[in-house]
């Protein structure tokens, strides 16, 4: 296995921070592990199917995520279309750090991931954050860095991963 290049970026909350946008019968709900859990989970194994990050098993994944302690469930901003479907997520820490962020394939390049970073935004701005971080693959496939750097993220470091 070869060494992935990863950037950690950083964006400054001092400024301007825009009001989140929302596709088309898409709408920012409150995260119910119950409900949402399993649906994020395989969300996250589709988004990185094909490069990008990775997640593990389900019963892996939830228990790791569930009792860590920069785990707050109103930090998980889950975006669902109108049926219910979970369309878009972005899993943050209490630490203004975006650990995961995935758009399911339907609904890409409709301004959703921006609408979570917008909203990531406000949130940590109003926690009293003077900025927000993540961490994504120098190749990944999805365009994130085009996303995350058009939305004002700087790379603060760069490293290699086994």
């Amino acid at each position: 296995m070869s060494e992935r290049l990863v950037h950690r970026m950083r964006r400054s909350l001092n400024g301007p921070v825009p009001p989140p946008a929302w596709p088309k019968d898409v709408r920012l709900v409150p995260f119910v592990p119950d409900d949402h859990a399993q649906r994020i989970h395989s969300l996250l194994v589709t988004a990185y199917a094909h490069g990008g990050g990775s997640v593990a098993t389900f019963d892996i994944w939830w228990p790791r995520l569930r009792d860590d302690a920069q785990f707050d469930p109103a930090l998980c901003l889950v975006a669902v279309n109108e049926n219910n479907d979970v369309a878009a997520v972005a899993q943050c820490w209490t630490s203004a750090f975006i650990k995961d962020l995935a758009v399911a394939p339907a609904y890409r390049r409709q301004g959703l991931g921006a609408a979570l970073l917008h909203e990531a935004f406000r949130v940590f701005r109003e926690r009293g954050a003077a900025f927000i971080e993540l961490k994504v693959e120098a190749d990944n496939p999805s365009g994130a860095l085009r996303l995350y750097r058009g939305h004002g993220f700087k790379e603060v470091e760069s490293y290699f991963l086994p």
